[in-house]
């Protein structure tokens, strides 16, 4: 197996489109490697490190951006007609660039409604909402590009900064029980760290196109919500009964409580062997009350 340096070192260059959460979490990390990462964003900023993308008003990086590049990273979501604005944009100057890989952060969405059933990459997609649809379509975009793209399919993301602490302390907290409801969810560390495992592992793993990116530990939301006010010493409220919260719930709030399912990580934890930082959320969420 190739060591890590060899695979990842300064003379790669990371373009990272759509530079959220999950976005920026791993440019800081991929830096740390010595390689370059630059960002997008949609307006202009004072970091040496960003560059403008925005492809509702059509403002497309200047082409000097792509100098150099082997890899990139699009968490952008899909535009409001379900296209992927990255390939409606830019995908020519993509296709003239000598890639190494390109990486899309999708969602887990994409497999529907299965009653609580475990869910693997090999299972039919089956999109229930309409944002789901979009992007599966945008899934089917890149894979249809021609780039040598890998598409990760995550669940619930939190991390620190983002996780159920922020909405205790904001007072936005909703503790709703439905029965035998699961959610599946990662730590924005395992998405960056697995990405960065399988791009250094690349030459000694087969490659899979898509891969889910998920923690060992499906469970209600009761659950975490409870552990979180544990660790915190204070006290959970009485729990509502998902009947009788759905009216007050946005139709976005109340779309995420019409879908059940397990994501399975075997591809990514057995076959391909990556270890999780955070297992389960109990130690991911340990990590955010140690940064709150």
């Amino acid at each position: 197996m190739k060591s890590p340096a060899s695979s990842l070192s300064n003379r790669n260059k990371f373009l990272i489109l759509g530079c959220g959460f999950s976005g920026s979490f791993f440019a800081k990390t991929i830096r740390q490697l010595g390689c370059t990462a630059l960002t997008s964003s949609r307006s202009e900023k004072k970091d040496p490190y960003s560059f403008v993308f925005n492809s509702d008003s059509d403002v497309v990086p200047h082409k000097k951006i792509f100098n150099g590049v082997t890899h990139i990273l699009s968490c952008i979501p899909p535009d409001k007609n379900g296209n992927d604005p990255v390939l409606k944009c830019l995908k020519n100057r993509l296709k003239s660039l000598s890639l190494e890989w390109v990486g899309y952060l999708s969602t887990t969405g994409v497999y529907g409604h299965t009653k609580g059933d475990w869910v693997s990459e090999i299972d039919e997609p089956n999109p229930l909402q309409k944002r789901s649809y979009k992007r599966l379509n945008c899934e089917k975009e890149w894979i249809d590009s021609g780039l040598p793209v890998q598409i990760f399919r995550l669940p619930g993301i939190y991390g620190p900064g983002r996780s159920t602490f922020e909405a205790i302390k904001n007072k936005k907290i909703r503790v709703i029980f439905k029965k035998n409801q699961v959610f599946s969810r990662i730590h924005v560390a395992d998405i960056t760290n697995a990405i960065i495992y399988l791009l250094q592992n690349k030459n000694a793993l087969k490659f899979y196109q898509i891969i889910n990116i998920a923690d060992d530990k499906p469970c209600s939301q009761i659950e975490v919500i409870q552990y979180c006010y544990d660790l915190l010493g204070l006290t959970m409220p009485k729990p509502i009964l998902f009947e009788d919260a759905k009216e007050e719930l946005s139709p976005i709030a109340q779309s995420f409580w019409m879908e059940n399912r397990k994501v399975s990580n075997k591809l990514l934890c057995e076959t391909l062997g990556y270890k999780l930082i955070y297992k389960n959320y109990k130690k991911g969420l340990k990590n955010c009350y140690q940064n709150i």
